[in-house]
């Protein structure tokens, strides 16, 4: 017996069709012919109704991992976020450039918050005043804001977009970082039962602050990272903090390229020196590099002020050095550790004249005050300034080579330490002898840490967040082929699609539906069929169904007038049967369990 009222297409607004696709049809372009969401300003967009039950399905996944593994807390914290609050923990000039502000009617500057760091902290630092109270596990999803540059792959990239934000407050060090650890397990089963091939890579902490981060990559060349993982050890990580080897030093004739760079404040010219060949260890062969092939991360480490966005420096360069401005004061050949030593000293001789100073006759240049040459890093190691590639020996085993490929951040965990903490004053209390170190030892009455802890200590932050809009452009790309979409059923806006045909009566339809409803997905959750009762042709609907991307599609056809006998066809996994209505939900349940 039915519990609830069935689920029909006939009583959903589900604006497929009148759209045509485009021979390079992309997931994002999809989402939109298949009804999920309309665009409605640069980087903004409206969920419709499957669109809504994909993204009710996925806060839903999270927000059980959330609660039943970590025991946190769901909580909703402000839009609206006060500049001033910002100020104080020093990062609103870093990302001004992203951030919605605007005034009140009062002239006080408030913003549209990206993140909510600051407010969490402001509201713990309120609350929270024993040790006794920690730890804490505080989560919201809720909408964002972030004024981007250009929005561009639709979810994946808006300016308008929904988050998982999970803050944990910790006693010590140490607790602080077995929470770390507990929430990147939890993670990795999000994203598992997602059916997403996620890997979580080593990163930056960037803006956020503190000194341990974790980015959970999906592999697509629409990515804007690179991440590299290695064939035989779990070294895992974003190419911006990337270790290398030890470089070899070439042949004194091996050709050599240089691509140039220069600082913001237009002072110091860059020009980076680097062989354009090398021997490839994991082929014997030889392999081309150019300009594309710099990193860039590796040159910041060396000149923080550098700006990479300039493609064509040389005019900036003249400029600076002519007898107008006489404004550049040094130029800064940084020669990788591949070339021999001898190309430096022909750098110092003047020997590459026109190649160091370009579009300048006089060698050294009169605006000139230094030049300087660096071959070696400040760790004593010739400099490695070339970006990694799929075969580069990887820097943490013997063994293992690099595999390096595009990907799409999902989700980020951050331990901030007391990055926030001590300038918003989040701080707790413990009696004499309270351990807040994490070291394992008590504190001993009279010395410097029981004191601290009399007075009060930063409390020891987390922050750790999943796109939740990003999730569903990432499935969506990531499983569609050229017939549609293809949702995992953890997510799927329905579980599956029973088709009848014209002459198949309403109460079939619905016998179908009930056995479906009783079967169990992958989490133990009572799965959710849909009936597509529209008055259209089977083959309509079947192009429809495809479109869409659900996981199962049940077809009553022409087997069950006969002999009541369901079409059962899974594309992802490639399944196309006749099933009796008795073995209906065990076919189904087995499906779904892969799916």
């Amino acid at each position: 017996m039915l519990r609830r009222a069935p689920s029909r297409l006939s009583r959903i607004w589900v604006p497929t069709g009148g759209i045509a696709s485009s021979g390079d049809e992309d997931g994002h372009s999809k989402l939109i012919r298949a009804g999920f969401l309309r665009q409605s300003y640069p980087g903004v967009f409206n969920m419709l109704p499957l669109g809504r039950r994909v993204q009710e399905k996925t806060e839903n996944l999270v927000e059980r991992h959330m609660e039943e593994s970590l025991a946190a807390s769901r909580l909703s914290l402000s839009t609206i976020s006060s500049e001033a609050l910002w100020s104080k923990s020093g990062r609103l000039q870093n990302v001004a450039s992203e951030l919605f502000r605007f005034p009140d009617r009062r002239g006080v500057p408030y913003l549209l918050s990206p993140t909510h760091e600051e407010e969490i902290t402001s509201l713990v630092a309120r609350t929270v005043k024993s040790h006794k109270e920690l730890p804490l596990r505080l989560y919201q999803i809720t909408r964002k804001y972030r004024d981007e540059f250009r929005p561009r792959h639709g979810l994946l990239r808006g300016r308008e977009f929904t988050m998982k934000d999970l803050y944990t407050f910790d006693i010590n060090l140490e607790a602080a970082l077995e929470t770390y650890h507990q929430v990147g397990l939890a993670y990795s089963n999000i994203f598992r039962e997602m059916r997403l091939p996620v890997l979580a890579a080593k990163a930056s902490s960037g803006d956020m602050g503190g000194d341990l981060s974790h980015e959970y990559i999906l592999p697509t060349p629409l990515g804007e990272d690179r991440v590299a993982n290695c064939s035989s050890c779990d070294y895992v990580v974003n190419e911006e903090v990337a270790d290398t080897v030890a470089v070899k030093e070439a042949p004194s004739d091996v050709p050599v390229g240089v691509w140039r760079g220069i600082t913001k404040d237009r002072t110091i010219l860059v020009n980076v020196w680097y062989p354009t060949q090398t021997e490839s260890p994991a082929s014997g062969g030889v392999r081309e590099y150019n300009d594309a092939d710099i990193n860039i991360f590796a040159l910041k480490s060396i000149l923080p002020d550098l700006d990479a966005g300039v493609e064509d420096v040389l005019p900036l360069w003249k400029a600076s050095v002519g007898q107008s401005t006489q404004s550049a004061s040094t130029l800064l050949n940084i020669v990788d550790g591949r070339l021999p030593a001898s190309f430096v000293d022909n750098l110092k001789s003047g020997a590459m004249r026109v190649a160091v100073w370009p579009g300048v006759d006089q060698s050294p240049p009169s605006a000139l005050a230094n030049i300087v040459h660096s071959r070696v890093g400040a760790d004593g190691r010739p400099l490695n300034l070339l970006r990694i590639r799929t075969g580069d020996e990887c820097p943490h085993c013997t063994t293992g080579t690099l595999r390096v490929q595009k990907g799409l951040e999902l989700g980020h965990t951050f331990h901030l330490g007391t990055r926030y903490s001590e300038p918003l004053e989040a701080t707790i209390s413990a009696p004499s002898g309270t351990n807040l170190t994490g070291s394992g030892e008590p504190a001993q009455p009279g010395n410097d840490l029981n004191r601290t802890a009399q007075q009060g200590i930063p409390i020891q932050m987390g922050c750790h967040g999943i796109g939740i809009s990003r999730i569903i452009g990432a499935v969506a790309e990531h499983f569609a082929d050229e017939r549609g979409l293809n949702w995992p059923v953890a997510i799927a806006p329905y579980s599956c699609v029973i088709i009848p045909g014209r002459d198949v009566a309403d109460e079939d339809a619905l016998e179908v539906y009930g056995s479906i409803l009783g079967s169990l997905g992958p989490s133990g959750a009572h799965l959710d069929p849909v009936i597509d009762d529209r008055a259209k042709g089977i083959p309509w609907k079947l192009n429809d169904a495809d479109l869409v991307g659900y996981p199962v599609i049940i077809v009553l056809g022409k087997g069950w007038y006969s002999s009541r006998y369901a079409e059962v066809q899974c594309r992802r996994l490639k399944v196309k049967e006749f099933v009796h209505i008795d073995d209906l939900p065990r076919i189904v349940a087995d499906l779904y369990i892969k799916l």
